[in-house]
Protein backbone atom coordinates (compact mmCIF):
# COMPACT_ATOMS: atom_id res chain seq x y z
CA UNK A 1 0.00 0.00 0.00
CA UNK A 2 2.93 2.29 0.67
CA UNK A 3 4.30 1.72 -2.71
CA UNK A 4 0.85 2.58 -4.37
CA UNK A 5 1.19 6.12 -2.01
CA UNK A 6 4.40 6.85 -3.22
CA UNK A 7 3.97 6.27 -6.48
CA UNK A 8 0.85 8.10 -6.86
CA UNK A 9 2.84 10.80 -5.04
CA UNK A 10 5.44 11.17 -7.33
CA UNK A 11 3.63 10.45 -10.87
CA UNK A 12 1.08 13.51 -9.57
CA UNK A 13 4.61 15.50 -9.13
CA UNK A 14 5.56 14.64 -12.41
CA UNK A 15 2.18 15.51 -14.19
CA UNK A 16 1.81 18.61 -12.13
CA UNK A 17 5.16 20.18 -13.71
CA UNK A 18 4.12 19.74 -17.15
CA UNK A 19 0.68 21.51 -17.45
CA UNK A 20 1.02 24.54 -16.20
CA UNK A 21 -0.39 27.60 -18.19
CA UNK A 22 1.19 30.60 -16.73
CA UNK A 23 -1.56 33.15 -17.38
CA UNK A 24 -0.09 36.26 -19.26
CA UNK A 25 -0.73 39.76 -17.86
CA UNK A 26 -3.60 41.48 -18.91
CA UNK A 27 -3.14 44.37 -20.32
CA UNK A 28 -5.26 48.06 -18.85
CA UNK A 29 -8.54 47.07 -21.51
CA UNK A 30 -8.49 43.49 -19.59
CA UNK A 31 -7.03 41.96 -22.77
CA UNK A 32 -3.84 39.39 -22.58
CA UNK A 33 -0.96 41.95 -23.48
CA UNK A 34 0.43 40.96 -26.72
CA UNK A 35 4.15 41.39 -27.79
CA UNK A 36 5.24 43.37 -30.63
CA UNK A 37 7.85 41.49 -32.48
CA UNK A 38 9.41 44.39 -34.90
CA UNK A 39 9.63 43.33 -38.92
CA UNK A 40 12.30 41.89 -40.09
CA UNK A 41 14.76 43.25 -42.81
CA UNK A 42 14.48 41.66 -46.44
CA UNK A 43 16.78 39.50 -47.26
CA UNK A 44 19.78 40.99 -49.58
CA UNK A 45 19.43 40.92 -53.50
CA UNK A 46 21.63 38.00 -54.35
CA UNK A 47 25.03 39.47 -55.50
CA UNK A 48 28.26 37.43 -56.93
CA UNK A 49 31.40 37.55 -54.44
CA UNK A 50 32.81 41.14 -54.21
CA UNK A 51 36.06 39.90 -55.97
CA UNK A 52 34.12 38.46 -58.45
CA UNK A 53 32.14 41.62 -60.91
CA UNK A 54 32.89 39.30 -64.11
CA UNK A 55 34.15 35.93 -63.79
CA UNK A 56 36.65 34.99 -66.55
CA UNK A 57 37.59 31.29 -66.70
CA UNK A 58 38.94 28.86 -69.39
CA UNK A 59 35.64 26.68 -70.03
CA UNK A 60 32.74 29.21 -69.02
CA UNK A 61 33.17 30.64 -72.59
CA UNK A 62 29.91 30.81 -73.87
CA UNK A 63 28.02 31.02 -70.21
CA UNK A 64 29.52 34.20 -69.18
CA UNK A 65 28.03 37.10 -71.02
CA UNK A 66 25.68 34.70 -72.34
CA UNK A 67 22.21 36.26 -71.86
CA UNK A 68 19.06 33.97 -70.30
CA UNK A 69 17.63 32.84 -74.27
CA UNK A 70 20.89 31.69 -74.89
CA UNK A 71 21.98 29.92 -71.64
CA UNK A 72 18.13 27.92 -72.11
CA UNK A 73 19.06 26.89 -75.61
CA UNK A 74 22.56 25.79 -74.48
CA UNK A 75 21.34 24.05 -71.30
CA UNK A 76 17.70 23.77 -71.35
CA UNK A 77 15.05 24.23 -68.79
CA UNK A 78 16.40 25.59 -65.37
CA UNK A 79 15.51 23.62 -62.13
CA UNK A 80 14.96 27.41 -60.59
CA UNK A 81 14.53 30.56 -62.25
CA UNK A 82 14.80 33.62 -59.09
CA UNK A 83 14.41 37.26 -60.03
CA UNK A 84 15.09 39.28 -57.31
CA UNK A 85 15.43 43.29 -57.98
CA UNK A 86 17.80 43.55 -61.85
CA UNK A 87 19.43 39.90 -60.74
CA UNK A 88 18.08 36.72 -61.88
CA UNK A 89 19.71 33.37 -60.82
CA UNK A 90 18.99 30.31 -63.35
CA UNK A 91 20.38 27.42 -61.97
CA UNK A 92 20.82 24.20 -64.14
CA UNK A 93 20.92 20.26 -62.43
CA UNK A 94 22.48 17.06 -63.57
CA UNK A 95 23.89 13.93 -62.28
CA UNK A 96 27.49 15.51 -62.34
CA UNK A 97 26.81 18.87 -60.67
CA UNK A 98 24.71 22.01 -59.98
CA UNK A 99 25.22 24.90 -61.73
CA UNK A 100 24.18 28.59 -60.61
CA UNK A 101 24.93 31.58 -63.09
CA UNK A 102 23.75 34.93 -62.23
CA UNK A 103 22.85 37.39 -64.78
CA UNK A 104 23.14 41.37 -64.39
CA UNK A 105 21.89 43.99 -66.71
CA UNK A 106 24.49 46.06 -68.17
CA UNK A 107 25.65 49.53 -66.79
CA UNK A 108 23.88 51.40 -69.50
CA UNK A 109 20.92 49.16 -69.91
CA UNK A 110 19.95 46.21 -71.68
CA UNK A 111 19.26 42.75 -71.61
CA UNK A 112 20.70 41.19 -68.12
CA UNK A 113 24.01 39.05 -69.24
CA UNK A 114 25.57 36.26 -67.17
CA UNK A 115 28.58 37.29 -65.16
CA UNK A 116 29.17 34.93 -62.12
CA UNK A 117 28.77 31.29 -61.78
CA UNK A 118 28.72 28.97 -59.29
CA UNK A 119 29.46 25.04 -59.58
CA UNK A 120 28.95 22.53 -56.82
CA UNK A 121 27.98 18.38 -56.99
CA UNK A 122 24.23 18.17 -55.85
CA UNK A 123 24.76 15.14 -53.40
CA UNK A 124 26.86 17.52 -51.07
CA UNK A 125 26.91 20.39 -51.86
CA UNK A 126 30.93 20.89 -52.26
CA UNK A 127 32.14 23.11 -54.74
CA UNK A 128 33.51 21.33 -58.29
CA UNK A 129 35.30 22.76 -61.56
CA UNK A 130 32.93 25.25 -62.87
CA UNK A 131 34.27 24.28 -66.49
CA UNK A 132 33.90 20.21 -65.98
CA UNK A 133 30.08 21.20 -64.83
CA UNK A 134 29.47 23.57 -67.99
CA UNK A 135 31.04 20.63 -69.81
CA UNK A 136 29.26 17.71 -67.97
CA UNK A 137 25.26 19.58 -68.65
CA UNK A 138 26.04 20.66 -72.22
CA UNK A 139 26.23 16.98 -72.71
Amino acid sequence: MARRIIAVIALSALLSACGGNTPRPASASGRAASTRVPPTKPAPPMRPPPEAQVLHAPGLEGVIGATGPALLRQFGQPRLDVHEGDVRKLQFSGRACVLDIFLYPPKGGGEPAATYAEARRGSDGQEVDRAACVAALRR
